[in-house]
């Protein structure tokens, strides 16, 4: 784990990056949040970012998660944005306060099950493949007009907005692109559906400008932060 004195020159820089990005869109930089992504990371990571103000923290399993959140000293938003599978659904749910990988038909009545016999209405983003990448999970962008029908019609789930991954590509015109489409869908999906869907959650540390350009309300940065995975 990296000492907190270079975590904290390590936020300085992604945050100036996020303010310069802003910028240059004509954009708040109130409206973008920074998500921490502590995924690999020991529990330390996490209250680094407590301590610094960011109260989100991003993790990718369940298991790893829930392990970290039984002896983690400070008070934060876990969020799950790694992919799910339906079989961990009930364990997700109480673990994490918001699942953004929600990628399926199946996956969304599994959590509302589970939420309802919680007692609790669990906050999601539906994921997206904008990129049409294969090695991603993700409604096709044609499959999202009946993936929100159904989550909106589910008493203990709320839809908060939408998530993607960029494709893994050397040109940062294919990321800006499958981001743009996000953007794109949630309009016409918030006109259809005559519902705010407020969080736009995309991008990442090689394309975090290109995220904000296009719209993004989050940004998931990882080894910006922290330095490579364990």
């Amino acid at each position: 784990m990296i000492p907190l004195n270079t975590f904290v020159a390590n936020l300085e820089q992604v945050q100036l990056r996020i303010a310069k990005a802003c910028q240059a869109a004509d954009r708040s930089v109130d409206s973008v949040t920074l998500l921490p992504v502590t995924k690999n990371h020991p529990v330390d990571a996490v209250d680094y970012a407590a301590q610094y103000g960011l109260l989100s923290i991003g993790e990718n399993r369940v298991q790893e998660a829930s392990k970290k959140r039984e002896i983690c000293k400070s008070t934060v938003f876990w969020e799950l944005i790694g992919h799910l599978q339906s079989n961990k659904a009930r364990d997700a749910v109480g673990t994490f306060d918001r699942i953004q990988s929600v990628d399926s038909m199946k996956l969304l009545k599994k959590l509302d099950r589970y939420a309802s016999e919680a007692g609790k209405c669990l906050p999601i983003l539906l994921q997206c493949n904008t990129g049409k990448d294969p090695n991603k999970s993700g409604f096709l962008v044609e499959s999202m007009p009946r993936a929100l029908e159904l989550a909106l019609s589910l008493d203990s789930l709320q839809v908060d907005g939408l998530m993607t991954i960029a494709p893994l590509d050397d040109s940062l015109d294919v990321a800006r692109h499958a981001f743009e489409e996000l953007r794109i869908l949630r309009d016409n999906l918030s006109n259809k559906f005559n519902t705010l869907l407020q969080e736009l959650s995309m991008g990442m540390t090689g394309d975090l400008e290109q995220a904000i350009a296009a719209g993004s309300t989050q940004i998931r940065i990882g080894s910006a932060l922290y330095g490579s995975r364990i």
